[in-house]
């Protein structure tokens, strides 16, 4: 039999589209990621089909005999329109026969890689990753493979996506502080020795350096705060931005609102991620800085005092 047909094949095939499409969701590409994250899985679908019996590999339509006859191993010749089951017909082949359990997110995922669903691809793509890794593992699991076999170096950022002892909000924080080591890892790829741990150094306050918060406010009220604390992601200096949560005036109480790093990208965008991501929030907490008064702006800008010592 052809080789492109074998199981192995198909594997291969589903590995590389995998990998792509965690790549693309880690960039934010949820076009690219729909589109490889499909054909991963239809790949990935007959080679299960072929594991079974290359015969159902074999489109019914069209009166397909020769085809059928070549995947049983009783016609030498390939046919030479060679044709196979479409991801759909492929997945329903596999919940006919209680390998696939029937899901309409997976269904989803298809329909957006082949074009057919009517919605901003994107928008809807980006949810999608729990689904195709748990489908996946469904799969891998029937095949006796394991899930490094399929996902490589994304199989821990997996792992997190079908944690069912996580809640959404933990599973999507940990696959997202996975993915942004991955890309800042990515960054230094054929770059001088060294240099990813040079750009990690930082001054610490026993090295003799501490930049101290920036203060935004209106007269005596607080708007923000932004102070730094280290990324879980690439060990790198982030910004936290915290707002008033109880208080006024100088009694007011901040609490973390946001946190972004610039070296990995990484950004959580609520208290409740930044409580899920582990950043250690009262480290944060440094002393209040000198305060500079701007006159000819509608509030007053304290800027944190960089010093030796």
């Amino acid at each position: 039999m052809d080789d492109s047909l074998s199981f192995e094949s198909f594997l291969t095939g589903a590995r590389t589209a995998a990998q792509k499409a965690m790549d693309d969701h880690a960039r934010g590409e949820y076009d690219e990621f729909a589109l490889h994250g499909g054909v991963a899985f239809e790949r990935l679908a007959k080679a299960v089909l072929v594991s079974k019996n290359p015969a159902y590999l074999v489109e019914m339509r069209n009166g397909n005999s020769d085809m059928l006859l070549y995947l049983c191993g009783d016609l030498k010749e390939k046919p030479k329109n060679v044709r196979t089951v479409g991801a759909m017909e492929a997945i329903g082949r596999l919940r006919s026969m209680g390998v696939l359990a029937k899901d309409e997110q997976l269904d989803t995922l298809i329909a957006l890689r082949n074009g057919t669903a009517h919605t901003t691809v994107g928008d809807e793509a980006k949810t999608l990753l729990p689904a195709l890794a748990a489908n996946v593992e469904a799969l891998m699991t029937h095949l006796n493979q394991p899930p490094h076999a399929i996902w490589g170096r994304w199989t821990s950022a997996i792992g997190a996506a079908v944690n069912k002892q996580r809640n959404e909000i933990q599973r999507d924080v940990e696959i997202r502080i996975k993915q942004a080591r991955h890309l800042f890892d990515d960054r230094f790829k054929g770059l001088p020795e060294g240099t990813k741990e040079k750009v990690l150094k930082q001054p610490r306050p026993s090295e003799g350096m501490t930049i101290n918060p920036i203060i935004m406010k209106n007269g005596e009220k607080f708007l923000f705060m932004i102070k730094w604390a280290l990324c879980p992601a690439c060990g790198g200096t982030g910004a936290m931005t915290l707002t008033p949560v109880a208080g006024a005036g100088l009694d007011v109480e901040m609490g973390p609102d946001s946190f972004e790093c610039r070296l990995c990208s990484l950004k959580l965008d609520s208290p409740e991620e930044i409580e899920a991501s582990g950043v250690d929030v009262e480290k944060a907490h440094l002393p209040f800085a000198v305060e500079f008064p701007a006159p000819h702006l509608p509030f007053d800008l304290q800027l944190g005092e960089t010093h030796t010592g």
